[in-house]
């Protein structure tokens, strides 16, 4: 190798070195900005579970001398065998009992009990994460695959709509094991069927809304007389400030005529996981009665066959 050879070669070198640590340096991922909120909470039901902080590790140890808890403490509160908080209530639920519809209702209370309401699971909800991250608090699977991602960031965040399909999706498992059925049958639907009823859920294109996709897909119907709407039903709705909301009904606030003016749910909302209470806006509140759109998921044997071609497929972004 000539002189100039070995000048070009040790000056190419030492420019990809600082190349490689520019690019490094640029990979390293911001901290979650902390959440804020201008709701008030909705006093808890009686019935919560709570959940203890984790503090993360110490980042300055090396990762040689850091024990199994330090790794678990960054990966949010789990234990040896990797069971979420959640995971851990709802191993204790034991046998829902059924309602004499035979309806999903009991189990998505049940479900949604497990999840602490104490605002250690998080709210965030940012744009352009879907290849990070769905909404939900955990990964959701479904045949074998991976339906809706949580964040890499182990929070456990959520976001509105995220969460009510987790807790859909973990009510339809818990009651087709308690049943004796395969907990990845769904009323027949595939992966890419329930890979796009989350995107009906999220409302991804025009006319789409949980309630839609559960009447879809022949799982329930449709609640049109709010008097007829029961704790567990999914409602999503919008308000008079350009917002919406997914939720799970619980109740209805009425005024001192006994007409509804409100009502109470359950979702991942500013604060966190938890039950807040909202009011229509002809009773003081921003709700539009106009985009309120509540749904049940029926009892398995009165589920209806689905038709493929009527429904519309969504491909908003790869699961």
């Amino acid at each position: 190798m000539t002189g100039i050879d070995r000048r070009f070669f040790t000056g190419f070198s030492l420019s990809c070195i600082l190349l490689a640590t520019t690019f490094l340096t640029g990979c390293a991922a911001p901290k979650p900005a902390p959440q804020t909120s201008s709701q008030q909470a909705a006093p808890e039901p009686q019935k919560t579970f709570t959940s203890t902080r984790a503090t993360p590790s110490d980042s300055t140890v090396p990762l040689d001398h850091r024990s199994n808890e330090d790794f678990r403490r960054e990966k949010y509160p789990v234990d040896g065998r990797n069971f979420s908080p959640v995971d851990k209530n709802i191993a204790k639920l034991g046998k829902v009992k059924d309602d004499p519809d035979g309806s999903l209702n009991p189990y998505v209370l049940a479900i949604a009990s497990c999840y602490p309401a104490d605002g250690s699971y998080p709210y965030r909800c940012k744009p352009l994460e879907y290849d990070l991250y769905n909404g939900v608090t955990q990964d959701i699977w479904y045949k074998s695959r991976v339906v809706a991602k949580a964040h890499p960031n182990f929070t456990r965040c959520s976001y509105c709509c995220g969460l009510t399909f987790e807790v859909f999706c973990r009510a339809m498992e818990y009651r087709n094991i308690q049943k004796g059925l395969d907990p990845d049958d769904f009323n027949g639907m595939s992966f890419s069927d329930l890979f796009n009823l989350l995107q009906l859920w999220y409302i991804e294109g025009k006319g789409d809304s949980p309630q839609f996709g559960i009447d879809a897909y022949g799982l329930g119907k449709k609640i049109e007389n709010l008097e007829d709407a029961r704790a567990g039903d999914f409602l999503d709705f919008s308000r008079n400030n350009g917002t919406g909301h997914s939720v799970i009904f619980i109740e209805w606030v009425r005024d001192d005529a006994n007409k509804i003016a409100g009502f109470k749910y359950f979702s991942s909302n500013s604060r966190g996981v938890g039950y807040q209470t909202e009011r229509f806006e002809d009773t003081g509140g921003k709700v539009l009665h106009k985009y309120f759109r509540l749904a049940r998921v029926g009892s398995i044997e009165n589920y209806r066959k689905f038709d493929r071609t009527k429904i519309p497929f969504r491909r908003a972004y790869a699961p």
